[in-house]
């Protein structure tokens, strides 16, 4: 009855005003589906919040509220969204609103844009971020190798065609953070599409969200889930949690959310003998930052100070204690014409 009363009272007041009110206080409230209403929130309750339309006062139910956001802020959401894909101001990669569809309908807009890649000990995933062929994966995936393919798959009648590209180019890396970007060079003739990044600050807990990957080898695998938790604390550096199936295979693809917008990159996920439905992704705001500052994380495979690649030191020939090192407090005196015991040993390790 309380509860009514209130609600009835707000209704007056909308209809005859109150003082300090007027748009300022108006908020938009993007649903999960991609609707907006707008109004003023009048109340706030633990199942739902109750908008206050001018004419109506109208419930709506917590778990379908997926951002509020002011006047302002709405407006330019709204803007992106009619525009589409926008360009950074970087010119490297497309963000956007876009609007909420079915899986099916982004798997067959979008999948083109998620690649496989090859290396001679391992395969993972990837995804164009632009025209020129500019991809982006795990640094893991790629760990220790200058080899690298990538297999493109396009929709064509009937299936898919494979198209695999050779000399692959190792762009950038970010060993910290499990990035890479590569370069791959692709024949005047294929054309394939790429992903629009999207808001980090859009993601929430419940989300729906879907991976594109190649789990075990199989080849466009689609999996589907929610976010579990959007900040995780895992060594120091979040990601995103998601109950969306992520394998070995997996590392480097893509996490979509409902409108197709790239929300993540599949990192990692729990041994199967040890949970189930527990898998993470590096957040889509640190991949923005790496592209932005590519310049700072460039690789040259000249240079062995870059990447992984560092060569193992040389190992001792001979087991045991060096002869001369007695009990470890003091070394036996140089014997005139006479190398002192170990130097060769040590010669040979660098030390």
């Amino acid at each position: 009855m309380l509860g009514l009363t209130t609600i009835t009272l707000a209704c007056l007041t909308s209809l005859f005003g109150a003082p300090g009110g007027g748009a300022s206080g108006f908020e938009t409230l993007i649903l999960r589906d991609g609707q907006r209403i707008t109004g003023e929130v009048i109340a706030e309750k633990s199942g739902a919040l109750y908008v206050d339309l001018g004419f109506d006062v109208l419930r709506v139910p917590r778990d379908q509220v997926a951002r509020r956001a002011k006047l302002e802020e709405a407006a330019r959401l709204a803007s992106g969204a009619a525009q589409g894909p926008v360009e950074d101001a970087s010119g490297f990669f497309s963000s956007g609103l876009l609007r909420p569809s079915p899986v099916k309908e982004l798997v067959a807009k979008f999948g083109e844009a998620v690649v496989s890649i090859e290396t001679p000990s391992s395969k993972g995933s990837g995804f164009l971020i632009n025209k020129d062929g500019y991809a982006i994966t795990n640094a893991h995936v790629i760990q220790g190798e200058t080899r690298v393919a990538a297999i493109l798959y396009q929709n064509v009648p009937g299936g898919l065609a494979r198209r695999r590209i050779e000399e692959v180019e190792i762009v950038a890396l970010n060993p910290f953070l499990d990035l890479a970007m590569l370069k791959l060079p692709l024949p005047a003739d294929l054309k394939p599409t790429h992903v629009v990044l999207g808001s980090g600050e859009d993601v929430n807990s419940g989300d729906a969200v879907f991976a594109v990957g190649n789990p075990l080898g199989l080849e466009r695998s689609v999996t589907q889930g929610i976010i579990s938790n959007r900040n995780r604390n895992l060594e120091g550096q979040l990601f995103l949690q998601t109950d969306t199936a992520i394998n070995p295979g997996n590392s480097g693809g893509p996490l979509f959310n409902q409108r197709g917008e790239v929300v993540g990159v599949t990192s990692r996920g729990a041994r199967a003998d040890m949970a189930d439905n527990l898998g993470f992704a590096i957040p889509v705001n640190a991949v923005k930052d790496f592209l932005r500052n590519r310049e700072a994380f460039s690789f040259d495979k000249a240079n062995p100070n870059t990447g992984y690649r560092y060569l193992d030191p040389p190992r001792r020939l001979r087991a045991g204690r060096p002869d001369g090192l007695g009990n470890n407090r003091s070394v036996a005196p140089r014997q005139p014409g006479h190398s002192p015991a170990g130097t060769a040993d040590r010669a040979r390790t660098g030390h």
